[in-house]
């Protein structure tokens, strides 16, 4: 069984992947109103991600004993500006969620639940990759100048 504590954390932390993956969504529909096909394809398939793991949390938590909810979703930013902008606030918003994470993490080891922190490991150990991922992207978009996001966008709609 999971404490109280620990559902509510994890509750709160489904409704801000469900957040994220409408983030990416609304993203996504900015670029390919930009033109930026790739991007809008690469921001989408974020948003799926995202989706899943929201769900594999409320699984994780039914299997647990306990019970998912889902809370109020917070409407979304609009207007991104540049791409550049759009994949800094990528990578601002997914070091956001590593430290939502984390927290998680950190409750879980507080209520000494290891399945929960083994759990939760595997998104701490997924975040650095995502955190990487766009981190990567922003460089590249910075390296490549206007001229190279071409490149960058036909390479993004590959995901």
């Amino acid at each position: 069984m999971i404490t109280e504590n620990l559902q509510k954390a994890i509750n709160d932390q489904i409704t801000a992947e469900l957040w994220s993956s409408n983030l990416y969504l609304q993203m996504s529909f900015y670029m390919e109103k930009e033109g930026w096909d790739g991007a809008a394809h690469w921001l989408a398939k974020q948003s799926e991600e995202e989706k899943e793991h929201a769900t594999d949390m409320a699984h994780y938590l039914i299997k647990r004993g306990g019970e998912a909810k889902v809370s109020m979703i917070d409407v979304v930013p609009e207007g991104w500006g540049s791409y550049a902008d759009v994949f800094e606030n990528v990578y601002k918003h997914e070091c956001h969620v590593s430290e939502l994470i984390n927290g998680v993490v950190d409750i879980a080891s507080a209520e000494k639940d290891k399945a929960t922190q083994d759990f939760f490991w595997g998104y701490v150990r997924e975040q650095v990759e995502e955190e990487a991922t766009a981190s990567s992207i922003v460089d590249k978009i910075r390296k490549a100048g206007d001229a190279g996001l071409f490149y960058i966008d036909a390479e993004l709609g590959k995901r």
